[in-house]
This record gives structure tokens, C-alpha cells and sequence, in this order.
């Protein structure tokens, strides 16, 4: 039980006594008479025995009532009597007796009195103590390590659970059998890992790969998180990380987990808070601990991490993580599987294909396909289904991808015409460019900050992309902005997202890869994070001021070329234009099937029928 809860209990039960002692002592208590009553009572003939205690004198009176009636010690009930002018024989008549109080009675009157007060005090002074035993216990527990180790009782979960990642779990079943079967190794010379980094982006399942070590190997597993380290104390972080590992001795062997281990691991010498800066030191023992005088047999230690460029070489050297294990977003059969485990304890209808699905979803993660999967139900609910329908989880994909469907924003007329051609732009751009993807949808419904958008559906995976795609994306991009000089001789400001991509998109390929024959294979600009600004980049110019105006000249010349591609596009293909933005206008959405119907033209990609798997959008 909590601490302060059982103090509370405390105090609550010492009133509670005092209170049943009061009334202990209160039961029963005959009504009091004053003494001029009683001798009207006696004179009446109402009053058939008196008992006298001392002072204190118990009459029963005639009708079976009894009273207390209060008097002078020095004085008899005789005299009390005629002094109140009683008949001297009504008083004779009277029936009295003489008792005196126990010592029973006369001592728990007393201890009753003197200990309730006293029990209120011991009481409080209880709590106190307690609350100043509690603060000194955190005080001396402060350098201790908040590792948690997985319950024995808890629910496993293994490599089965975890979809996808086939060289990595290979990996990790490697180090599994390392502490299972360890002369299987020794015999050969091998030595046991020490660590094993897990590298990915965000929502790519690095801590539910580490929950799956805990679960195939049957050893301690010590989990923790990197900020749990670091404190506003200087030399906390060092002794949290000194018990972690004695913790971790004791139960060798075993498995020391260490999520999101950037928050200590990060470069040191940055110039913040001196050489002697709190998660400097926090790491210094780390490095220590993993590989210094006092070797660490049968602990190993896994951390997981999607900043790697940020941690320190020292980490990363042999000898602490021997294993970098890079866990890559899920391709179409990753995500196919992926999508069957969370759907096992889902009620989906026959018209679900989870491979169709996984086609749609390319460059989502596990984490964003198991919210696909779970908003999906959510939608099923609302509407009162008894089953997820494939309608269902077309519609999650658009809103884990950009956003709630936003019902409340109603355009005019005039902006559902603007917004009609603008994505029309985007989309005959797209259908009529010979390396562009096929348009697998289009629509004017807003979502998210989008108030429409356009989906290409890639007709096979890929990890490299050319130069002329890139060029043919900038002009599928800049398709609305053309679309809405041609059409409307004006411009709006839904084109600013669509600008920013294509600038992001266009200095990439002069700056970073190598895309530009007048500046050569080269790249210009190092950026660095600026720790104390947050995620505000700060980039190193390493080139010179004629190099920044060639590159701001190429910049605009390959926007210029985009745009004068997705202008002459729009310009020759009016009419198609035209029956795109009547259907978006009317129908509010437009499928890939109907798509091709409505525009009359081929797709010039002749890839286009070949759908295997992708997705990109525009705005």
C-alpha cells in the first residue's frame, strides 16, 4: 500500500476511536434535573428511589424515567430537601441508597478523557515521522537506477510478433542463443557481444524488437530509458548508470535495454555546460561500464536510437556496440505482414485484401500501419458496422497521411472551382508525364491543412530515383500553380505548400546530390543541429559567394524548367482539364479508374499498368 495512503488511514482511524470513545462514554446518559425540580418531584410523590454517587444523585422517578441530578458534596438529601421546604415526611418516604463508584469506573473516566487527546498527538506525530522517513529514504535512493525488469508473469512477446525486419531479428537471435548456448560459441573462440545499437526511424519497431529479445531469451531483462539518466544534479546520471550495472552483474546473465539512448549518448565537446557537463559525465560511465577495467560477463547491453549521426564515436566503437543493426522502413511484404498481425483481433469484411492495402501504404511504418489499423475499427464503430470494410481502411489511409476529414471547412462555389483545377493541374501533370507515377486518386475534400490533394500510386519499389523523375515531380508539383495562371489568370495561396516542396526538392538535387552540370559532383553546406535551439538546422556554408549565386541560378532554373513543362501540359490538354475539374466539382472525388476514363488520354508512363506498390501526394 502507498505510503501516504496508509498515513491517511492512520489518522482517519485515530478519530474514528476518539469519536466511538466519546460516544462510549455519552451512551445512555440519563436527562440532567436541576435541584429545585427534583424537590418539586419528591414533594409531588414522582420520585420512587434515589441512588447517590458522591454528588451525583440517580433518581428513578415514578412513570420507570431516570434523571441526574447534581449537588453539593457538604450537603445530605435530607437537608437539600427542607431547605427547599420538602414535607419532612415526603422526605422520610423516600427511598435512598448509597453507593460509591467503582475504581474501574473512576479510572476509565479518567484514561478515557487523557487518552484520546493523547492518541490524536501520537497520531500526527506518526505521519510526520513517516513523511520525513519518506523524504530521507528518496533522498538516499536519489543515485539509484530506475531500471524496471520484466515481470515473469507478463505477457511475452517474440520474434513472431514482430513482422518484417528479417536481418535484424537474426541478429538479436544470435545474441539470444550467445546466452542460451554459450559454449556453442566459446568452442569456436567467439566472444559474446557486448552491445547491440538498433537503428531506424521513428515507428520502425525498435522497442518492440527489444520487448522481443526479453521474450525469446530466458535471462534477467533490464530496461530503462536514456533521459531516466540524466538529472539536474551533477553526478546523479554516473551513479544511476554505476547501479544499473551492478543491478545487471548480480543477474548476469542478462539483457540491459537502454531506449532512445541519444538523451546521453550524444557527441561530446559541444560546447554546452563545460567539459564537466552533467551528460557528459552520465556518459563517460557509460563508456566505462561497457568496456573498462572490470569486464561485463553475460551482460549485454541494446539500445535503441534514431539519431545515430548524433552519438558519440566513442559509443560506437568495437568493444561497446559491436553490432549496428539498421532497421529499415517495411516494404510491400513487410507491411503485408504487418497489417495481418494487427488485424488478428479485427472482424474485417470479404472485401478486405490486406496485400491491396499494403500496395497503398508505401514508406508508412509499423507504428503508422498499426494506427491505420486501429483507426480504421474506430471509423467501423462510429458508424455502427459490425465489420471493418475495405471502404474503411482506404479512408484511415488518407487521414494517417493527411489528416482528418475536415466537415466543418466549406468552400464557395469560387473555391471549390480554384481548388478543382488546382489539383486537375496536379493530377494531368502527372498522367502525362512519362516518368511520373499513375494518379491513384484525386480529390477536393479538405483534410487536414490540405483543402484538396492528389495521390500517385509508383508502379514497383525502388530505392533510387533518376535526375528526370525528380525534374517531372518539380513540375507535377508546380501543376496546381500552373493551372491556376492559365485558367484564371491569377493566383491563390493554396500553391504556397506546393512552392515550398518544389524549392526543398530542387536544392536537394543541386546541393546534396550532385544533380547540376554547372556545379559538378559535389555538395554544398553542412548542416549541423543547434542543440540549444531545439530543431532549428544551422548550415556551414563551405562555398564561396559566386558558388551561392550559381547555386541560387540553378535552383530557379530547374523550377523554371518544371514550371514551363507543367504550363505548356495544362495549356495543350484544356478540354481534359476541363472534365477533371467539372467531375471534382460535382463528385468531390475522383479513383484511378475513373480517372483515365474522364481524361480521355493514356497515361505517358508506360509503367502505369504495372501496379504493384507506392504512394506520394500532393496538395
Amino acid at each position: 500500500m502507498n505510503t501516504t495512503v496508509r498515513n491517511v488511514l492512520l489518522i482517519v482511524g485515530a478519530v474514528a476511536l476518539a469519536a466511538v470513545a466519546l460516544a462510549f462514554v455519552n451512551l445512555d446518559q440519563p436527562k440532567t434535573l436541576d435541584v429545585s425540580g427534583f424537590a418539586e418531584q419528591v414533594q409531588a410523590g414522582q420520585v420512587s428511589e434515589v441512588v447517590i454517587r458522591g454528588n451525583r444523585l440517580e433518581v428513578s422517578l415514578a412513570d420507570g424515567s431516570k434523571v441526574m441530578v447534581d449537588k453539593e458534596e457538604s450537603i445530605s438529601v435530607p437537608e437539600l430537601l427542607q431547605a427547599y421546604g420538602v414535607d419532612a415526611a415526603k422526605a422520610r418516604e423516600l427511598k435512598t441508597t448509597v453507593k460509591e463508584p467503582s475504581g474501574l469506573q473512576l479510572w476509565g473516566g479518567i484514561l478515557l478523557q487523557s487518552l484520546i487527546p493523547l492518541l490524536l498527538v501520537f497520531a500526527l506525530m506518526l505521519f510526520f515521522f513517516r513523511q520525513v522517513q519518506g523524504q530521507n529514504n528518496k533522498a538516499m535512493s536519489f543515485g539509484q537506477s530506475g531500471a524496471r525488469e520484466t515481470a515473469k508473469g507478463q505477457e511475452k512477446i517474440t520474434f513472431a510478433n514482430v513482422a518484417g525486419v528479417r536481418e535484424a531479428k537474426q541478429e538479436l537471435m544470435e545474441v539470444v542463443e550467445f546466452l542460451k548456448q554459450p559454449e556453442k560459441f566459446s568452442k569456436l573462440g567467439a566472444k559474446i557481444p557486448k552491445g547491440v545499437l538498433l537503428m531506424g526511424s521513428p515507428g520502425t519497431g525498435k522497442t518492440l524488437l527489444a520487448r522481443a529479445v526479453a521474450g525469446e531469451a530466458d535471462v534477467p531483462f533490464l530496461h530503462i530509458s536514456g533521459s531516466e539518466f540524466v538529472e539536474m544534479f551533477v553526478g546523479v546520471g554516473a551513479s544511476r548508470v554505476r547501479d544499473l550495472f551492478a543491478k545487471a552483474k548480480k543477474s548476469a546473465p542478462c539483457i540491459v535495454f537502454i531506449d532512445e539512448i541519444d538523451a546521453v549518448g550524444r557527441q561530446r565537446g559541444a560546447g554546452l555546460g563545460g567539459s564537466h557537463d552533467e551528460r557528459e559525465q552520465t556518459l563517460n560511465q557509460i563508456l566505462v561500464e561497457m568496456d573498462g577495467f572490470e569486464p561485463n560477463l553475460g551482460v549485454i547491453v541494446i539500445a535503441a536510437t534514431n539519431r545515430p549521426d548524433v552519438l558519440d564515436p566513442a559509443l560506437l566503437r568495437p568493444g561497446r556496440f559491436d553490432r549496428r543493426v539498421v532497421l529499415d522502413p517495411p516494404d510491400i511484404r513487410d507491411r503485408n505482414e504487418i497489417l495481418n498481425i494487427h488485424a488478428k483481433n479485427k472482424p474485417l469484411s470479404k472485401d478486405v485484401d490486406l496485400r491491396k492495402l499494403a500496395e497503398r501504404t508505401p514508406g508508412f511504418s509499423g507504428a503508422d500501419l498499426m494506427n491505420l489499423m486501429n483507426e480504421a475499427a474506430i471509423l467501423a464503430a462510429r458508424r455502427n458496422q459490425s465489420e471493418v470494410t475495405y471502404k474503411d481502411l482506404l479512408e484511415s489511409i488518407e487521414k494517417v497521411m493527411i489528416g482528418p476529414e475536415r466537415k466543418s471547412h466549406i468552400m464557395n462555389e469560387e473555391e471549390r472551382k480554384v481548388t478543382a483545377y488546382h489539383e486537375a493541374g496536379h493530377a494531368l501533370v502527372a498522367h502525362l508525364s512519362p516518368h511520373a507515377d499513375p494518379v491513384q486518386k484525386v480529390s477536393i475534400i479538405s483534410r487536414g491543412r490540405a483543402n484538396g490533394y492528389t495521390i500517385k500510386l509508383p508502379t514497383e519499389d525502388r530505392t533510387m530515383r533518376r535526375r528526370k523523375e525528380y525534374v517531372e515531380d518539380i513540375a507535377m508539383t508546380l501543376g496546381g500553380y500552373a493551372a491556376e495562371k492559365v485558367i484564371f489568370g491569377d493566383l491563390t495561396t493554396g500553391a504556397s505548400n506546393d512552392m515550398q516542396q518544389a524549392t526543398k526538392l530542387a536544392r536537394n538535387m543541386v546541393t546534396q546530390w550532385g544533380m547540376s552540370d554547372a556545379l559538378g559532383p559535389r555538395t554544398y553546406g553542412q548542416r549541423e543541429d543547434m542543440i540549444f535551439l531545439g530543431r532549428e538546422i544551422h548550415e556551414t556554408r563551405d562555398y564561396s559567394e559566386d558558388k551561392a549565386v550559381l547555386i541560387d541560378k540553378e535552383i530557379d532554373g530547374l523550377i523554371k524548367q518544371g514550371l514551363e513543362t507543367a504550363i505548356e501540359i495544362v495549356s495543350k490538354n484544356r478540354a481534359a482539364m476541363d472534365r477533371i475539374a467539372e467531375h471534382l466539382v460535382k463528385h468531390e472525388t475522383i479513383e484511378r479508374d475513373e480517372f483515365e476514363k474522364v481524361v480521355g488520354v493514356p497515361p505517358a508512363n508506360p509503367k502505369a499498368k504495372l501496379k504493384k506498390e507506392g504512394m506520394e501526394v500532393a496538395g
